[in-house]
């Protein structure tokens, strides 16, 4: 008996049944056991299973390490790896570095962003920003950090990274040139700044650099297409930081680009327009970094001439920087202010060295520049002619000076010693010294007046005045009381006699009518003669008788 079938009774000789027997059951074989359809559905989980795993492992791209110097905002399992919005990865782990200076964050890329672990790829943590550039990343105040990319045009596979810390101002993609600045100083520039071409913001600042020797800065700065153009081999860069504020010798100015360059400062560039357009330039080309616009469009300079000039005086309000002007040109700076003890003289004077630039004086001067033998015997005659350097005064508010060059035909002579390097150039007195010299020397004479026995003499002289005004207050001017009272009496007396009805005026009035009657007959008499001058011989000829 096996399967689970029932035993058959025993077969019996009496084939009939047996009144009153019950009867026998009819017993079949049972078919052979078949699984149930329930056993189907693990079954069909487990292959699903096993196709989504081989799906995963197909899809599975490489594994990649990226150094951060923290992992703030960094989940692993929960943070994702993202291009463009599109997920690319996904964070597995993240481990501290042996050191513990870093962490070591293990991403796993999708198949389809494998060709992303290469070289030149770059990675950093997308998380709410606030630079130069504006504000970014505030998406991820809901959505949580994630892992940006920028994707490499290398050929060669890497699978360690070291993550940017901020995100870069420029991505691969983007089109344009970056080019290179090179200046004295990076001024409020910073990752982000606006570059402005009249005006117009056409670019950003992507990273700086200090040199090497110190002795100045790199700027790299990126042009988006089509602005790029404008950039030409003469094209000329400079600093338009903020608000450009100068406090010198030439007075106050004031300049600025816009309220971005106010805010976070700028580069400006353009072509001097006095010139043809030149050529354009290839990807990071050099340009020089100016301070500001003036600087940048001045004419190139050339090699300086470096010159020593000897001040007697304070050069209080003179700075390295300051203008040397030669009639409103100026020629040069000066580089530095020094003092020197001179034991032949027992003084002190004040040694200032310039660089002057021979090639703003023009092509005819620069021909025979001073470090030639002809410019030299130029030079000197010049200065035979009167040429010296002279400390004024720029800006009478902030009391800086600056050295003006000019022809004095008074001074005394002087020559050059081309022995001496650098050479040095003979000076003269400021106007405000001579001035101030002149009023010593008034000064000097004054302390020669005696002020005191002036004083004496003239305290005397008040004192006898004193006496001789009571001598007259008390001799002389009771006299003259009385005789003006006898005067008054008189100038009565001759008003009363010259009234119209006293007797004097009747008088002189019946005097004067006989004197007219007179003169009448006089006139009558000088007519009678003009016209009968013989009666003075002959007399009055008698009238004739009726």
């Amino acid at each position: 008996m096996t399967n689970g079938e029932r035993p058959e009774p025993p077969e019996s000789d009496d084939p009939k049944p047996l009144a009153g027997d019950v009867p026998e059951p009819i017993v079949q074989r049972r078919r052979r056991w078949l699984p149930s359809l329930v056993w189907l559905i693990p079954l069909l989980a487990a292959v699903i299973g096993i196709t989504l795993a081989i799906k995963a492992v197909a899809d599975r791209g490489p594994t990649i390490t990226i150094s951060f110097l923290s992992a703030e905002g960094i989940d692993a399992g929960k943070t994702q790896v993202k291009y463009k919005n599109v997920n690319i990865g996904e964070v597995k782990r993240i481990t501290l570095a042996q050191d513990r200076s870093h962490v070591l964050v293990e991403v796993e890329l999708t198949k389809s962003a494998e060709n992303f672990a290469v070289t030149d790829t770059r990675f950093w943590v997308v998380r709410p920003r606030v630079a130069a550039s504006g504000v970014s990343g505030l998406s991820t105040l809901l959505s949580g950090s994630y892992i940006g990319v920028d994707a490499g045009r290398s050929h060669d596979e890497r699978t360690e990274f070291t993550g940017l810390e901020t995100p870069p101002a420029v991505t691969g993609d983007e089109k344009g040139r970056q080019f290179v600045l090179r200046g004295d100083s990076l001024g409020s520039l910073d990752i982000g700044s606006p570059v402005f071409y009249r005006r117009v913001t056409v670019g950003q600042v992507v990273g700086y650099d200090l040199n090497r020797d110190g002795s100045g800065v790199t700027v790299r700065v990126f042009v988006n297409s089509p602005y790029d153009q404008y950039v030409r081999s003469n094209t000329r860069f400079w600093q338009a930081s903020g608000i450009d504020v100068r406090l010198d010798a030439n007075g106050i100015k004031l300049d600025t680009q816009s309220l971005a360059a106010i805010l976070a400062g700028g580069v400006a560039f353009e072509s001097p327009p006095s010139q043809p357009t030149g050529d354009r330039t290839r990807q990071n080309a050099s340009y020089r970094l100016a301070v500001d616009e003036q600087d940048a469009m001045r004419d190139p300079d050339g090699i300086p001439f470096r010159v020593m000039m000897r001040f007697n005086q304070s050069l209080r309000g003179l700075q390295p920087g300051a203008p040397v002007d030669f009639r409103g040109i100026t020629l040069g700076k000066v580089v530095s202010i020094g003092i020197d003890y001179d034991r032949a003289t027992k003084t002190i004077a004040m040694p200032v060295a310039v660089d002057i630039y021979p090639l703003r004086l023009g092509a005819r001067f620069n021909a025979d520049a001073p470090g030639t033998e002809t410019g030299r015997e130029r030079l000197a005659a010049m200065v035979r002619h009167g040429l010296r350097a002279q400390l004024r005064s720029g800006n009478l508010l902030t009391g800086q000076l600056y050295i003006a060059l000019d022809f004095f035909p008074r001074v005394q002579p002087a020559t050059i010693d081309y022995t001496k390097d650098p050479v040095e150039l003979p000076t003269t007195p400021s106007t405000l010294d001579e001035l101030q010299q002149q009023v010593a020397d008034i000064a000097s004479k004054l302390n020669k007046v005696p002020f005191d026995q002036i004083g004496n003499n003239l305290n005397e002289t008040l004192k006898n005045a004193n006496v001789l005004f009571g001598q007259l207050n008390t001799e002389i001017a009771p006299e003259a009381k009385q005789t003006l009272d006898e005067a008054q009496k008189t100038f009565k007396s001759a008003n009363k006699a010259l009234q119209s009805d006293s007797p004097l005026q009747s008088d002189v009035s019946q005097a004067l009518q006989e004197l007219n009657r007179t003169m009448q007959s006089l006139n009558a008499l000088a007519e009678y003669l003009e016209r009968h001058p013989e009666s003075l011989l002959r007399g009055k000829p008698e009238d004739p008788q009726p």
